[in-house]
């Protein structure tokens, strides 16, 4: 019989903007982690265009950073990227970036993924925008063979690769079907942007039937989204949807405005959602 899964909830840590300063993001790291939320996840910008700053101002902190600084300040909270754009870093260095923060933090990394979108961005990178697809298959292709041995090869070199710890769980972003088939290729999770329960019921099911006919157990589907946290019965009735369809944790996103904000929404999290998902 399959064990039944405890739903998720995690809180986007806006590591860009205003709120990406020092103080706010330590307040905000330690109120959601002593309300009892899940897990924290941080976006990925490297070089935001003049056109594309309205919210953040341009201002992004790299999100392998901030989960390093996170990690020394919390105990227990897990740490996502959600997600990292693979193609826009070299391979190598991403796995000795995972497999550090997996190593420091204690095993609490969550290493959600994507291809990327924005042209500009991967212009000013120098990342080929039409290979973003096949770069990110094989960065994950590499860091699977990174962590599955001490002793490894890039380039025709062979090298150590330590430190080994036990790898984070992968999260592939993105919709289907090309993120339904990386996920079950190289991953352990599905990270949908935006859609409610009735747009996620066919594509969760579809995922599950995949990775079964792949030998695989069904993997997480950890859905990125705004609640109406204004209206507690209605965002633990959307939750409660999510969670029918097969949907196995959230992440609430939002432009708080500071770190009070933030803790006032973990609170409501966990006082409110909660309770009403596990109904």
């Amino acid at each position: 019989m399959a064990v039944e899964r405890p739903f998720t909830l995690g809180l986007h840590l806006r590591n860009m903007g205003p709120q990406s300063d020092r103080a706010t993001i330590l307040a905000a790291a330690r109120s959601a982690e002593t309300a009892g939320i899940d897990d924290l996840w941080v976006a990925d910008h490297i070089a935001i265009p003049l056109d594309n700053a309205e919210g953040s101002e341009g201002r992004y902190v790299d999100p392998l950073a901030t989960l390093a600084f996170v990690a020394g300040a919390t105990r227990r909270i897990r740490l996502g990227t959600g997600v990292l754009v693979l193609p826009y870093r070299p391979p190598l260095a991403t796995a000795k970036w995972v497999a550090s923060i997996q190593e420091l933090s204690g095993g609490r990394l969550l290493f959600g993924v994507g291809v990327g979108w924005m042209e500009a961005e991967f212009r000013a990178v120098g990342a080929p925008y039409a290979r973003r697809a096949a770069i990110t298959d094989e960065t994950l292709a590499f860091i699977r063979r990174c962590f599955a041995a001490d002793e490894t090869e890039a380039h025709g070199q062979r090298f150590l690769f330590k430190p080994r710890p036990t790898p984070p769980p992968i999260i592939v972003g993105g919709a289907p079907p090309h993120a339904l088939r990386r996920t079950v290729r190289y991953a352990d999770g599905w990270m949908p942007i935006g859609a409610n329960a009735d747009a996620l019921r066919a594509p969760v099911a579809e995922l599950t039937a995949m990775a079964a006919d792949a030998g695989k157990p069904p993997p997480l589907v950890i859905a990125a989204l705004t609640l109406p946290l204004d209206d507690p019965p209605r965002a633990a009735d959307q939750a409660a949807a999510l969670r029918a369809v097969g949907v196995t944790g959230l992440v609430h996103g939002w432009r708080y405005p500071d770190a009070d904000a933030f803790a006032r929404a973990a609170e409501q999290l966990v006082t409110h959602v909660r309770p009403g998902v596990a109904r």
